[in-house]
């Protein structure tokens, strides 16, 4: 007795909706990828942003912003120690909404005097000793990012010298305010060049994640991790130190258990501090 062939549905609704499977799977996982891309990104940074615009302390503009010493750090002359610091103050006026200006400050041990660097898109492109040590950026207070004193704080003076100096996008020009390089691309670069500092920038220092795009694949500053990146405009990292960071069009969300913590766009990091 012949076998029974297996039942074929022609039926026009049918064939129309196979037929449209793998479209119908296409926009569902486009629908999932927005969904992700608005609860991680873009809902936190309009609530930021709608805080931000309630504020009635941001500085109109640079003349009228406070520049002043926050307090941080005691004189220099007080301070027999070795120093090394790391800061970040948030930019100013709607920039404020999305991201923090990072700055390294060194001082061996006996030195009277603080050595403060940054990278900023006027002037000189590498800035020596522009503004107080522990100075607010735009009138906003610098949050620690890192402090280290004493012997091995000595160690790692001498690198971080070496490694500002070095930084190979410090000529005229050599600065893009997004997605970098910037000033925090210059900080990151000292990290990477230094990865004993083992410290991780905020997550609202957009730029500390540009490469260019051919170097698509390596370690992540601290060296305990890897990260991948999309010229700045997309990536991944997972390290011990930098914990799990997303990038998307430089903004980053994330967490951190090494210092237990959310990283939102816009509101940075919130949980314990990253000093």
């Amino acid at each position: 007795m012949a076998a029974a062939r297996p039942t074929v549905l022609r039926h026009p609704c049918v064939l129309l909706i196979l037929e449209g499977a793998p479209k119908f799977k296409g926009m569902l996982l486009a629908l999932r990828i927005i969904l992700v891309i608005l609860v991680l990104f873009i809902l936190p940074l309009a609530a930021h942003a709608a805080w931000w615009a309630m504020r009635d302390d941001v500085a109109r503009d640079w003349g009228s912003a406070d520049w002043s010493s926050a307090k941080l750090l005691p004189p220099a002359a007080q301070k027999a120690e070795a120093v090394v610091a790391i800061y970040a103050g948030r930019t100013g006026r709607w920039r404020g909404i999305f991201a923090h200006h990072s700055w390294i400050v060194v001082k061996e041990k006996g030195a009277t005097r603080y050595t403060r660097y940054d990278k900023v898109g006027w002037g000189s492109p590498v800035r020596t000793d522009g503004w107080a040590p522990d100075g607010r950026w735009f009138g906003n207070p610098p949050e620690p990012v890192l402090i280290v004193e004493g012997a091995a704080a000595e160690r790692l003076i001498p690198r971080i010298r070496k490694a500002v100096a070095s930084y190979p996008y410090r000529a005229w020009g050599d600065y893009a305010a997004w997605p970098g390089p910037n000033s925090n691309t210059f900080v990151a670069w000292v990290l990477e060049q230094v990865p004993d500092l083992r410290t991780a920038l905020l997550p609202t220092a957009i730029g500390k994640d540009w490469h260019p795009t051919a170097e698509f694949f390596g370690l992540t500053p601290s060296r305990t991790g890897i990260r991948l990146s999309i010229g700045g405009y997309a990536g991944l990292a997972v390290g011990w130190v930098e914990g799990l960071e997303l990038n998307f069009l430089g903004l980053v969300a994330g967490v951190d258990v090494r210092r237990p913590a959310l990283k939102l766009p816009g509101w940075g990091r919130l949980g314990v501090a990253p000093a």
